[in-house]
This record gives structure tokens, C-alpha cells and sequence, in this order.
């Protein structure tokens, strides 16, 4: 069903793709030149409003959030897409340009989310006959099913006789159910039998962990506990990439040589303001839990430091005007491309806490070191998809991100997650 979902999704990107194109021939007559602008400015419009989450389902709820979403994403895309197009001699017209942004940002939102909409309602959802006790499963499940807009529903949770697993496999018609879930590995180990007689009938068996994660994009601490056995291997396989490391050293390269102008002006406004130094160190936990040195642009007044270690939640009065401004957009993070650099972190990760900090939530939250599985990073999939996190619960929450990264990590969730880092940026999520 999820699979569908997001079939349909990219027939309806592709569908306004190539809408952009089409407009487009009505302007002009064609050239190689401007093929290769057209491509270059309708690509970058794409991926600009698949960063600001255009094509999300929670999205297509509201049509003033799909508005904002093709609003935001179109204007990141012209501006990403001009630079490459200044280059070229015989550049794309004006107003090519101008009705191509705007058939994005006026057309685009009612069409995408009226054919979203509709795609959602008239997909039918999946049932499932759940293996696993209620009253610990559904508050997972219906998250999952309001996650999913109610495309998957649970029939029933049996906590399992062979009696009753076998009376319900043994519907021959208009069977109420499509698949068969596993949601305790314990419990279904006492009918292991009737659930390959049910694989034989071609009833589907599927698992809790695997449909959690493609709905949530994340791995609540619950979901540990029930599948242990499964987490513990899957995380024992986790190793650092040698391409992520390639990858690492090209982006923190360009970063500094482009924002070398930004540094220069930041370093010089915090030193008229408060004095040396512009950038302060602290130490913070990194992978496999050793302690490294992180470089960042001081926003707090110097008198601030010894007041000791607080969340950044705590630190609001004692932040300097040029903090005011650049920690908001996360422009006080730029001296960590250095230590990108260097090796000690990598681009996207874990956000490295302070030891003090990182002890005590690993004392409060069992499976927190998993999350040093990998190196620590400037940016991640729990910061662009989660708010700053002041309490234990939204800690808990925020290392269930974090989780479902270190083990699904792969090159395509890092391009999401580059994507949706302008998201993060441009409306300050999660910022403090």
C-alpha cells in the first residue's frame, strides 16, 4: 500500500515536471542552451518543493501548507538554479523564468494537493490481524494508522490460542482481514505452525518493526524493548561508510571556500560585540562515545561560561545580539565544516551533545549510545524532522529519529536530508 502511495507520488511529480516543460515550449523556441537551463531550473524547482515537504501526506491536509511548501520550494529552486545559469551565454528569457516560477507557486499547490488528496482517498487501506497484545501495541499502531492517513487499519490483536489463530485462517471468503502482523515475536513463537499455514494460503505475514519504520521514519524505544533480538543484530552491523567520508571532505571543502566572506563578517561582528573569542571550543561525544573538540561561533556573552553547562533552552538571556540573529539560522555552526574537515564529525549524524549531558541521557534513555553507532553531524535526520528537545519525553522521541538513521543510513536518506536541511533553516526548526 505504501509502496502505491508513493507510486502515485511521483506519477503526479512527473506529471508537474513536465508541465513546467510544456509552459515552457509556449515561450520560447528551443535551443540546446536552454534545454539545459530548462532542465537545470525545473529539477532544482522539483527538489525545492520535495525539501519544504510538498509532497508529504501530513501536507495535502491543508492547502495553505501546500501553498507555503511550493511557495518556499520554488523560490530555494529559482535562486539555486540561477547560479549555474548565469554562466551560460544565451540565457533562458525573463519571463520564461517568471511564468515558470509562477505556474509553481499559483498552479502547482491546488493541482498537486487535489490530486494527492484524491490519490489518498481512493486508495484502499490494508487490514491487519495483529499477533501481539493491545494494550501494548496500540498506542505504536495508531500513530501508525494516522500516519499512514488511515491507509492501514487493524482488524483485531490476538494474543494468540491456536485455537482462535487457527479459526481465523481458516476464512475461506471475504476474509476481514489483508495480512497478518507480527507484533510480538514471543507470542507468535507459539503458533509458528499455524503462521506457515496462513503463509500457505498466501496470507501475507508481515512484521511490526518494518511497517513502523516506513510510516514513522523512526524507531520508538517501545519497538526495542518488542523486537530486541532484532534491533541487537541489526545495530551490531552498523559500521562508518569510507564513501561518507569522500562525501564529508567535497562538502565541508566548498562549504568553507563559499561561506570564507560570512566567517570573515560573523568573526568580526561577535569580536565588536564582546570581545575574543569569536569561536569557542567544547568538548562533545562522538562515535563509538569518545570525546572530541567542537568549534562553534560564540552567541553567548562571555560571562556566560561560567555559569557551567545548560541546554541551549536555558541560555536565552544570557545571548549576545549576533547570537540573536545567526543561532536561529544555525549560521553560529559554520566553523564545525573544519571540523568536518578533520575527520572528527561527519555532515549529517547524530547532533553530538557535552559528556555531562550525553551520560545523563544514557542513564535515563536504555538504547541513547546506539546513536554513537556513527559519527555525530551537523545536521540529521531527528533535527530536520523533529523540534529542539528540552525534556526526557522529547529526547526519547528525537533518539527515535536518530535510531532510525544510524540504521537505515544510506546515500538517498542523506540527500533527503540535505533537502529538507533548507526546510530546517529558512523556518528555524528546532532552533533555540
Amino acid at each position: 500500500m505504501l509502496r502505491k502511495l508513493a507510486g502515485y507520488k511521483y506519477i503526479i511529480a512527473t506529471l508537474l515536471y513536465a508541465s513546467l516543460f510544456f509552459t515552457q515550449s509556449l515561450t520560447l523556441i528551443w535551443t540546446v542552451p536552454y534545454i539545459v537551463q530548462a532542465l537545470i531550473l525545473n529539477t532544482a524547482i522539483m527538489l525545492g518543493i520535495y525539501a519544504f515537504r510538498g509532497f508529504d501526506n501530513s501536507t495535502t491536509t491543508s492547502m495553505n501548507s501546500c501553498f507555503v511548501s511550493f511557495l518556499s520550494g520554488t523560490i530555494l529552486g529559482v535562486v539555486f538554479a540561477m547560479i549555474p545559469i548565469l554562466f551560460f551565454h544565451a540565457r533562458l528569457p525573463r519571463f520564461t523564468i517568471a511564468i515558470t516560477a509562477a505556474l509553481s507557486i499559483f498552479i502547482f499547490p491546488f493541482i498537486g494537493c487535489i490530486l494527492m488528496r484524491y490519490t489518498i482517498k481512493h486508495l484502499p487501506p490494508k487490514r491487519y490481524l495483529v499477533i501481539g497484545r493491545e494494550e501494548e501495541l496500540s498506542p505504536i499502531l495508531e500513530e501508525v494508522r494516522k500516519a499512514s492517513m488511515n491507509k492501514i487499519q487493524i482488524y483485531s490483536y490476538l494474543n494468540p490460542s491456536p485455537a482462535t489463530l487457527a479459526a481465523a485462517i481458516e476464512i475461506e471468503t471475504a476474509r476481514p482481514y489483508d495480512a497478518i502482523l507480527i507484533g510480538d515475536p514471543q507470542l507468535a513463537r507459539g503458533v509458528e505452525s499455524l503462521i506457515s499455514r496462513a503463509e500457505a494460503r498466501n496470507i501475507a505475514v508481515e512484521y511490526l518493526p518494518l511497517i513502523v519504520e516506513s510510516v514513522l521514519k523512526r524507531i520508538p524505544m517501545k519497538l526495542v524493548d518488542i523486537f530486541r533480538d532484532y534491533y541487537i543484530i541489526a545495530f551490531s552491523n552498523i559500521h562508518q561508510s569510507y564513501r561518507k567520508r569522500v562525501i564529508d571532505i567535497l562538502i565541508s571543502t566548498f562549504a568553507i571556500t563559499v561561506l570564507s566572506p560570512v566567517f570573515l563578517i560573523l568573526y568580526l561582528l561577535i569580536v565588536i560585540e564582546d570581545g575574543r573569542p569569536a569561536v569557542f571550543t567544547q568538548k562533545r561525544v562522538g562515535l563509538n562515545n569518545t570525546i572530541f573538540t567542537i568549534h562553534k561561533f560564540r552567541s553567548m556573552y562571555k560571562s556566560s561560561e561560567k555559569q557551567g553547562a545548560k541546554y541551549a533552552t536555558q541560555q536565552g538571556d544570557n545571548m549576545t545580539k549576533i547570537g540573536k540573529f545567526i543561532r536561529p539560522i544555525r549560521l553560529d555552526e559554520i566553523p564545525q565544516f573544519f571540523d568536518i574537515l578533520r575527520g572528527k564529525m561527519s555532515f549529517i549524524g547524530p547532533r553530538p551533545e557535552q559528556p555531562n549531558f550525553a551520560e545523563e541521557l544514557s542513564q535515563q534513555l536504555p538504547y541513547y549510545k546506539l546513536r554513537h553507532k556513527l559519527k555525530t553531524g551537523l545536521t540529521g535526520w531527528a533535527q530536520t524532522n523533529y523540534k529542539y528537545a528540552a525534556t526526557i519525553e522529547e529526547q526519547e522521541k528525537k533518539l527515535s529519529y536518530d535510531l532510525y538513521y544510524v540504521k537505515n543510513q544510506s546515500v538517498l536518506l542523506d540527500l533527503q536530508i540535505i533537502l529538507k536541511t533548507f526546510e530546517t533553516v529558512v523556518f528555524r526548526k528546532g532552533a533555540k
